[in-house]
This record gives structure tokens, sequence and C-alpha cells, in this order.
């Protein structure tokens, strides 16, 4: 009954315990995890859009470049088609060739289709109030460029078509002097903003990757929660069985003489009040053996308090071995034992009064120096039902049964005998106090009269001794 209390309250505490301790250690390594999986998606998304950054800049100077030589020519085949928005754009040479101008825009376009072509990334110069109406703003372009006159300096989005989705970057031109020539003529100066270059990649393999770092951390995440619970588990397993050891060990220690092994009387009485609440439950008696070792302080003058403890352990050893596992028994203070017997009569009860009582009898208990000794024992039996138990209590009950182990010890000692009925329980403890406050007065008397002797014996040595001189 004390492991079983002592097991539900290791639950209550320890569950709480540790589920909280579970969603702590659960918690904090998913904040690291989604930390370092947002670190990580931002680390991507930041790469892409330098990559989209870094191609704007690439044909930003190329474009420079072509510019600031006023544009480069190219051999005339039959392939290629001179740009109509240009002012004589070709020029014949002595040898017969003709050359055709490429200016930015128009080799800005011829980049970016071959780029597209091999799939990597494609351009595309745009402005608000194109030269070229092929050079006009989709809905995205339209967008960046008129946040570009507010003030932005670029702009992303992504979209999706056919299942692939593509990153989209632009960033504005700004008006250079190299540009003043083909521009001027629009109302262009040095510094404004006379449209912009939209870069557009596939991203859908970043987006894979990102995907793929996501299922890594999730499987990496559970079999490192598992791993460290898995060890918290253990650990705090071994722990509470240890304390919940140490605790059975104090809950024993809180309700066991120490000596013996047995009860001790505190948890006796109040196993007592609850073996009475079941007995009227279910209509139950109960027996009270109650013993006492004759002569015992015998044993501790002749042999010392050692051996008395020796015989102390015995007598509890063979309590504790000879009944039944439903049966109470207990150390009841100094030599005196007491045994609850519940659901047994008065016949069982005194059966196995008589057991124990042959077993101390004949128990020979080895003591200093290879010494044996044996003790013999007196026994007080009742046997109660449960409404004489509910109308007199544990205690009556205990008084009774002391009165029949008081008879017992009157009678000559190492027998039994048995309580009387209930109707003359209070004439016979008033009987049982009398009779042990006339001893009391006896002892009284006697060591009055052995003082006076002794005082007439040292009158009588003082006086003869002042005669003599």
């Amino acid at each position: 009954m004390i492991e079983k209390s002592s097991e539900i309250t290791s639950k209550k505490i320890w569950r709480p315990f540790i589920i909280n301790i579970s969603l702590v250690i659960m918690l904090v390594f998913l904040g690291v995890f989604i930390g370092i999986f947002f670190n990580s998606k931002k680390l991507i998304e930041q790469q892409l859009e330098t990559t989209a950054r870094a191609h704007f800049q690439n044909i930003v100077l190329t474009r420079r470049w072509n510019a600031m030589h006023g544009g480069v020519f190219v051999e005339k085949t039959p392939e290629i088609v001179s740009n109509p928005y240009l002012e004589n754009p070709d020029i014949k040479c002595l040898d017969g060739k003709t050359y055709t101008k490429k200016n930015p825009a128009l080799m800005t376009r011829e980049i970016s289709e071959i780029a597209k072509n091999t799939g990597a990334f494609q351009f595309h110069i745009t402005s608000l109030n194109p030269l070229n109406p092929g050079n006009a703003p989709d809905a995205f372009e339209k967008q960046a460029l008129t946040a570009f006159d507010l003030g932005e300096n670029e702009f992303f989005t992504r979209e999706e078509e056919n299942g692939t989705l593509t990153l989209r970057y632009m960033a504005p031109l700004i008006t250079e002097e190299s540009c003043l020539p083909c521009h001027a003529k629009q109302g262009y100066k040095v510094g404004d903003v006379r449209g912009g270059i939209s870069v557009s990649f596939d991203i859908s393999e970043f987006i894979k990757t990102i995907s793929f770092h996501r299922s890594i951390l999730i499987i990496f995440f559970g079999l490192v929660v598992a791993f460290i619970l898995g060890i918290f588990y253990f650990y705090i397993l071994k722990l509470i069985k240890k304390l919940s050891y140490a605790e059975s060990k104090i809950r024993k220690m809180a309700v066991t003489d120490d000596l013996t092994g047995l009860y001790n009387r505190r948890f006796f009485f109040e196993r007592f009040e609850e073996e009475i609440a079941r007995s009227l439950r279910h209509s139950h008696t109960i027996a009270l053996i109650l013993l006492d070792l004759d002569f015992f302080k015998k044993v501790n003058d002749t042999y010392g308090h050692c051996a008395g403890d020796a015989v102390l352990q015995v007598v509890g050893s063979i309590i504790s071995n000879k009944c039944r596992k439903a049966d109470i028994g207990a150390r009841y203070g100094g030599e005196e034992f007491i045994i609850l017997l519940p659901e047994c009569d008065k016949k069982s009860a005194i059966q196995t009064a008589k057991k124990i009582r042959s077993l101390i009898k004949e128990e020979k208990i080895t003591i200093a120096d290879n010494q044996t000794i044996q003790v013999t024992c007196s026994m007080g039996v009742a046997s109660f039902s449960a409404k004489e138990l509910h109308e007199i209590g544990c205690v009556k009950a205990t008084d009774k049964t002391d009165i029949a182990l008081y008879k017992a010890k009157e009678n000559g000692r190492d027998r039994i005998e048995v309580a009387w009925h209930c109707a003359t329980l209070h004439v016979q403890i008033l009987s049982l106090r009398v009779t042990r406050h006339s001893q009391h007065e006896n002892q009284y008397i006697s060591m009055l009269g052995m003082q006076s002797v002794v005082i007439l014996l040292l009158t009588f040595t003082i006086y003869k001794n002042i005669l003599l001189e």
C-alpha cells in the first residue's frame, strides 16, 4: 500500500514535469531548425537577387561600352536587317562590303534572344515612351517603371507560367552623355530615368533545392529531437527510479520500527481505523493479539541491552513471517507487540496466537559469545464484530485486549487469555487500572519502609560512634 501510494504520487509529479521539459526541448530545437531553414532560404533568395543584379550590371556595362563607341558596326549579310529606327544605319566600304550599325538597344535585344534560346536568362529593355514599339513594357515592367518614377531603385517579383517559376528583376536605366545622340530628341537629360532593363530567369531548380533542404531539415530535426529526448528520458527514468527507491525507503522508515522491522504504533492505529471502516462495509470480524515478553527487564539486566535488542528482532521476525499478508503486526511499545487480524474470528485468532507463542518459546536466540537464551511471552486475544468496533473504536478495543494480556500475566505468564464480552469492558478496564494502582501503592509503601530502615540504621551507627568516642 505504501509503495502504491508512492508510485501514484510520483506519476502525478513526474508526468507534467516530463511533458513540460519535452515541450521545451522540442520548442528550442524547433526554433533552431526554423531559424536555420529561414536563414538558408534567405541566403538562397539573396543569391538569386545577386544573380539578377549581376546580369543587369553585365548588360548595362555592355551597353555602355557600345554607346561609348557610338555603336558597333557589323557586316551586313542577307540574314541581318538594318535598324529602321536609326538614321543612316548602313555604311559602304571601299571594298564593297556593307556594314550596319548595332546600337545598345538592338544589341541588348539580340543578346537577350541568344540567352533565351540557351535557356539561361533573358533581358528586355523598355520604357514608358519607347522609340521601338517592340520595346513596349508588359504589366510587370509598367509597375516597375512607375515605381522608379517614385524613387525606387529596383523591383522584384515572381511569376509562374506552365509550371515554371520565374524571377523577374528590373532596374532603371539612367540617361548618360553617350545616350543623348539617340534620346535627346525625346526630352531626356543626363541623370533622367529613361527606362529600364528587366532580367528574367528560371528559378524552379532553386525552389526545389529549398524544398529539399526543408525536407532534410525536418528529418534531421525529428532525428535530433528523438535522440535528445531519448537521452533525456533515459536519465530521467534512472533518476525517477532512484528517487522512488529513496522515497519508498523514507516512507517505510516513517511507518516502521527500526529495530524489529514491524509497523510502528502510529501507522498501526491508522490501519486499524481503515480496517474498522472496511469491516462495517462488509460486516467482517476483526481480531487483536497483544503480546508481552515475560521478564524482559531481566534479560536486559543480565545479558545487556544488545541481547534485549536481539530478542526483540527475533520476535519481530517470527510475527512478520507467521502472520497472513492481510495481518498487520506492529511494535506496540517496549517489549509489547500487537497484531491486527482482519476477517478473523476468535477461534482463528487463538490458533494464530498459540502458533506464535510456541515459536517464540522454542526459539533459541544467539547473543554475544555464542550464548543462547530463550524467552516466553504472555498474550491477550480479543475478537470484535463490525458493529461492536463501530461502537467502542480502536482505542477501547485495544484496551480490552490489554485486559486479557494483563490477566495472562496475572495467571502465571507464558499463556494466552481471551478478552471478556464487550458489555463488561468498562469494568475490566477500571479493575485493571485499580489493580495497577494498588501495585504502585504497595511498591511506594515498600520503598518508604526501606527508606525508614536505612535512616534508623544510619542514626544508630552515628550514635554508636559518638558513645565510643
